[in-house]
């Protein structure tokens, strides 16, 4: 299981990606694989803010 640290280390660098992706969008037609890669990106990164929620939340209660 990885450390609260190491999860808040990932959490910046996939908020860090997904900036980098959103750079990557064009303003129209945006391309399927790029878009994928977002959500990816996002759906990961809302798993481990939950997860880090639940560390903390489970650590002062």
């Amino acid at each position: 299981m990885k450390t609260l640290s190491e999860m808040k280390k990932r959490l910046q660098e996939l908020d860090e990606e997904i900036r980098e992706t959103k750079r990557r969008l064009p303003a129209h037609s945006v391309k399927p694989p790029v878009m994928m890669d977002l959500l990816a990106l996002e759906d990961e990164y809302d798993l481990l803010l939950k997860q880090i929620r639940e560390l903390t939340s489970s650590d002062s209660a």
